[in-house]
């Protein structure tokens, strides 16, 4: 597996207190250092929940992000609303905020290294952060919203700098980040986005591992038949084969399943037609090659990939896939053992009365499509797995929420 949870986050937050650090007179002592990530970890709090930080004055991190739904939406908005106005859909549906925290950086082709399997195997584009992939570092993925047209709608950094200036806890930023920080509006929207980098780093919040899977293979609890035998699907190459991405076993270093490997994939997902922006038929959300990210624009090979989520805390959101086609798990899953062997219940028929597969990309870009089981076969044939044990399978993905109590 292609990380160690750790030593990335332990690395990281040591990386920002030795950056900030190194430009001080005096190197900090270690104390020092631990004091200033917990006032870094508390000033993104208060930042994360603040929307004055927006240009409507009422969407904050949280407003998308709710902790009680895996930092995911708590509604089922296929898109949510902002902008200056609030009034103003987004393209895609929000992503969970929880276990990004050894998301590598992206690459356009990922080898597994020499202790962790065939290093001549290409997996293709891999990490970043966000649905395509288009930023590496939590600060970065921060400012992202911040200037969204969509979201939070602010017209530059001196708009939020100004919003930080009037901030209850510009003061603390002071302590932190220096007496002068605010002075600079640069500077002072960085010093944001790393409070809020360093506070999406909180373990207790974003990757507690405090599932009944993570108990289970810790040997505290027990998984009943039917979750053991959704594991065993989940698993089986030949039946649903969702480990080949959404890995379930730990890694070779003991940390846990992260169940993602992170890569970049196109599943060929229905065209969402409630999404305001798909109303134009030349629109299509393209993924890693547009129109959100621009740097792999043209590259054929990178259109309409988007970035496998972790499954953790799967079961509390309220939509799934990049464009919220599915409002239930259960139709989620079936979505991959039926895309090919029951197209007609997943795709529109077009007037000569034939399915219209992969409406939501263009015919050059279809050779992306993944086939791997359990897609495949052809229609009228029988779909790797049945209505009962997509049941099973969803009963299992239910024991990777967080917060379960194990039995005494």
């Amino acid at each position: 597996m292609r990380n160690a949870i750790i030593r990335h986050v332990m690395a990281l937050l040591l990386a920002i207190i030795i950056g900030w650090a190194s430009a001080q007179a005096e190197p900090l002592t270690r104390a020092e250092a631990y004091a200033r990530a917990a006032g870094l970890q508390a000033l993104g709090a208060k930042l994360f929940a603040d929307p004055s930080l927006s240009a409507s004055h009422q969407m904050a991190c949280v407003t998308c992000h709710d902790p009680a739904h895996g930092f995911a939406a708590a509604n089922d908005r296929m898109v949510q609303l902002g902008g200056k106005d609030m009034q103003q859909p987004g393209l895609r549906a929000v992503p969970s905020l929880t276990y990004i925290q050894a998301v590598p950086q992206f690459t356009e082709h990922y080898y597994e290294s020499d202790d962790e399997g065939d290093a001549s195997v290409d997996n293709g584009p891999t990490g970043g952060l966000t649905w395509d992939g288009r930023v590496d570092r939590g600060r970065e993925q921060a400012r992202i919203p911040l200037f969204s047209e969509f979201e939070m709608a602010n017209d530059s950094a001196a708009s939020v700098a100004a919003a930080l200036r009037r901030a209850s806890y510009a003061g603390e930023m002071q302590a932190i980040f220096g007496a002068a920080v605010l002075a600079d509006d640069d500077k002072t929207v960085a010093a944001a986005a790393e409070a809020l980098e360093v506070y999406e780093q909180t373990s207790r919040l974003f990757y507690p591992y405090s599932s009944k899977y993570d108990a289970y293979l810790a040997g505290r609890a027990q998984l009943t038949p039917q979750e053991a035998h959704g594991l065993e699907l989940f698993n089986n190459p030949s039946k649903g084969n969702c480990a080949s991405c959404h890995r379930s076993e730990r890694d070779n270093d003991g940390t846990p399943p992260q169940f993602t490997d992170y890569g970049l994939i196109a599943l060929g997902m229905p065209r969402n037609r409630a999404i305001p922006a798909n109303a134009d038929p030349k629109f299509f959300d393209l993924g890693a090659c547009g129109p959100l990210r621009t740097d792999l624009a043209g590259r054929a090979e990178f259109c309409g990939v988007f970035r496998t989520p972790s499954l953790r805390n799967v079961a509390l959101r309220k939509t799934f896939y990049h464009n919220a086609h599915e409002h239930d798990l259960h139709k989620a899953v079936a979505f991959y053992v039926e895309r090919d062997t029951a197209p007609e219940k997943w795709y529109p028929r077009g007037a000569d009365g034939r399915v219209e597969k992969f409406d939501d990309l263009p015919a050059q870009y279809q050779d992306n499509i993944n086939r791997d089981p359990p897609f495949g076969g052809k229609p009228g044939d029988k779909p790797a797995l049945s209505p009962s044990e997509i049941d099973d399978v969803v009963a299992f993905l239910m024991t990777l929420t967080d917060g379960y109590t194990p039995a005494p």
